[in-house]
């Protein structure tokens, strides 16, 4: 049995922080970073069925074109995708009653969508570029508590960019669902996220504060990995996507991180209407997901 310090239920039974019962998620999840943007993808359902607030996650249930569809918020970090993770997951492979983890056969895998926000790395990936995430590389320190299992290949990218760019620590490497790649993300810019635990520093912005390294940036467009399976390089960052994906391996969930281009770095811009970047982003997440 799971005890009440750990499995923390609502008076109501939902789930502590999301405040979530079991029969309020579908088996397909978009998740956005922004509250406010929750409205901006269900305001295309047909109908909502439920919606709650929790602080920062903000969670709508409803119909688009007859497939149900829950959009939920996560606010920013892995530290806010950890609890979104681990708490989707026990509302499906949980007893909450019994307070037990279910038997395999008949845990569920959840099919998780990030619809975020990212910066490019590389002039050749433009403002308004609909980007899907191959790998996510964290710079966070999430993993140091999981046991990940990283591949080949993810082991090597990561021991190279920890000398690449002089860390003291291991950055980790995972790759997302080929599934949900091959059906969300056709048509769409491939490329490999980082995951930085911070929008300023991290992601090597200086107002008053001077940078550590401050050829940073530079040495994150140039950083390349060469392999039998071609060219690893970074093309983009944000705050969420490592979560994600590391979680999504861990837990058995399919997990696919899809990024509106929003500034590049390499250039210096920001776009004047992120917004339409994202709801554009958006309409076409949607499509496709009752296309298949």
């Amino acid at each position: 049995m799971i005890p009440s310090s750990e499995l923390i239920l609502n008076p109501d039974g939902s789930i502590y922080h999301l405040n979530l019962l079991p029969d309020h998620i579908s088996d397909t999840i978009l998740t956005v970073g922004d509250p406010a943007r929750v409205a901006q993808v269900s305001r295309h359902f047909d109908s909502i069925e439920f919606e709650t607030t929790h602080r920062e996650f903000v969670t709508h249930v409803g119909y688009y074109r007859g497939k149900r569809l829950t959009v939920l918020s996560t606010g920013m970090g892995t530290d806010n995708i950890d609890i979104v993770m681990n708490e989707l997951d026990a509302l499906v492979n949980i007893d909450f009653m019994a307070r037990e983890v279910r038997p395999v056969e008949e845990r569920l895998s959840l099919r998780i969508i990030r619809l975020g926000t990212s910066g490019s790395l590389q002039a050749d990936v433009p403002i308004g570029t609909m980007l899907a995430t191959e790998h996510a590389v964290g710079l966070d320190s999430l993993m140091q508590f999981y046991p990940l299992m990283e591949t080949g290949l993810e082991t090597e990218v990561a021991t190279e960019l920890q000398r690449s760019l002089g860390l003291s620590f291991a950055p980790y490497v995972v790759r997302g669902s080929d599934l949900l790649r091959e059906q969300l993300g056709a048509g769409m810019t491939m490329g490999n996220t980082l995951t930085c635990p911070g929008f300023y520093g991290p992601q090597g912005r200086s107002l008053r504060l001077p940078l550590r390294q401050p050829d940073y940036i530079s040495r994150l467009q140039n950083f390349r990995h060469q392999s039998g399976e071609g060219e690893f390089r970074l093309s983009n960052f944000e705050m969420e996507t490592a979560g994600y994906y590391s979680l999504g391996r861990l837990l058995g969930h399919e997990v696919l991180s899809l990024n509106a281009i929003v500034a590049n770095r390499a250039t210096g811009e920001f776009a004047e209407n992120a917004g339409a970047v994202v709801d554009a982003m958006i309409e076409r997440t949607l499509q496709h997901l009752v296309a298949q």
